[in-house]
């Protein structure tokens, strides 16, 4: 009986405008890179973070999965990230905020370009594309499609060499050539390097090299042990002691006239494993009325209608999840500034039909076409505190 009565009650879905929406223009991923660029007299850039200070060599240091929140509750395992905490966003000791959705792709294409996602186009994991009407994935660029078609704005790293800043990726060799590469990082000169200390060094080098000098490097291991393992495991608290001890060794190595800004793309939250919090749409006749194809990933999801469908789809969903997640149309997520202030005319069709953003401790998941992404423990994508917040610690000389 009591099942019943809840049932009856129907209560209130979330209302949109609840959603905490990243600060954009003012404290967000997409803001950095241009605020460390007009201190250093790029044209065209706006110092959008008014608590930072310019500086003449800038590094930005991007740990992959290390959210605020995360790194506030482990300072035993961060010694050194953790006393550089005050430091956070100039010295204010408060966070920035990711994008949305807060997932790597899109967080990478707004720390290179300096845009939110409704205008450099990676508005979520996976996107239909409107040319061919198949889901893209855009960490990955599976299918294939031309980079700079998808993404056609200079990166800041490109404006800043344009302008005389010698400009230096480092990370990974894996990531050299890659599409995502392309559209969000390109510009100045890549360097490629395997392990995390000769990455750390190379940057110091780098920053080194030139009066002027704006240099962006990358740690991947702390997501992928987050998202195997979760945040709660060993496994990723050792990954986080690794991380601190690479930060404080870069912070040494720092030339005269440096910044060094440590952030990340985006938090993470573990979700149980069970039917109440992993909502399975494969096995879901409601979700799947109407739905042609289902983007985004768990906590983040782009829902593509069938043609005169996307009326119904919404009320569905806002029927059996409104709850959980925040579910707006296409047009109320636009308008709501879920991406950012405005989205070009390439982007929107790019964007669901319908947008659902987790609230809850819960995921969508695709048992039978994502198995993958369907078993893991750490996930992120949406607008909780867990997944946006990021820090923005600080290192001068």
């Amino acid at each position: 009986m009591a099942q019943t009565a809840a049932w009856d009650s129907h209560p209130e879905p979330l209302a949109l405008g609840s959603a905490p929406l990243p600060q954009y223009g003012s404290g967000s991923l997409a803001d950095l890179l241009p605020t460390l660029a007009a201190g250093m007299s790029v044209p065209g850039m706006t110092a959008a973070i008014p608590e930072l200070t310019a500086a003449d060599r800038n590094c930005v240091f991007l740990i992959d999965g290390l959210g605020w929140e995360q790194l506030t509750a482990h300072p035993a395992e961060a010694p050194f990230l953790t006393s550089l905490l005050a430091s956070s966003r100039g010295g204010t000791g408060r966070p920035i905020t990711a994008c949305y959705p807060a997932t790597t792709a899109t967080s990478l294409a707004s720390v290179g370009t300096g845009l939110p996602p409704g205008a450099h186009g990676l508005p979520g994991y996976t996107v239909r594309d409107p040319g061919t009407g198949e889901l893209m994935n855009q960490l990955r660029w599976q299918p294939w499609t031309e980079p700079r078609v998808w993404q056609p704005y200079p990166t800041v790293f490109q404006l800043a060499q344009d302008a005389g800043v010698h400009a230096a990726q480092v990370s990974s060799p894996a990531f050299a050539n890659t599409p995502l590469t392309k559209v969000a990082l390109s510009g100045g000169t890549f360097h490629g390097r395997l392990s995390g200390e000769e990455r750390m060094d190379l940057a110091a080098e780098q920053l080194a090299a030139a009066d002027r000098a704006l240099v962006y490097t990358y740690y991947a291991e702390l997501d992928g042990a987050g998202h195997r393992y979760g945040v709660a495991s060993d496994t990723w608290r050792g990954q986080l002691m690794y991380v601190d001890r690479l930060v404080q060794r870069l912070a040494e190595q720092l030339p005269a006239r440096s910044a060094l800004y440590v952030t990340a793309d985006h938090g993470m939250v573990d979700v149980p494993f069970d039917e109440l919090h992993r909502i399975d749409f494969d096995e879901d006749w409601e979700l799947r009325a109407g739905v042609a194809l289902l983007g985004g990933e768990g906590r983040a999801r782009h829902v593509y209608a069938l043609p005169g469908a996307a009326d119904d789809v919404l009320t569905c969903w806002r029927e059996v999840l409104g709850e959980q997640f925040w579910v707006a149309s296409r047009d109320e997520a636009v308008a709501a500034g879920w991406f950012g202030p405005r989205v070009d005319d390439r982007v929107y069709a790019r964007i669901g039909d319908v947008v659902a953003a987790a609230h809850d401790e819960v995921l969508i998941i695709a048992s039978e076409r994502e198995p993958k992404e369907s078993a893991m423990v750490g996930n992120h994508g949406s607008m909780t505190p867990a997944e946006q917040l990021v820090p923005l610690l600080e290192v001068r000389t």
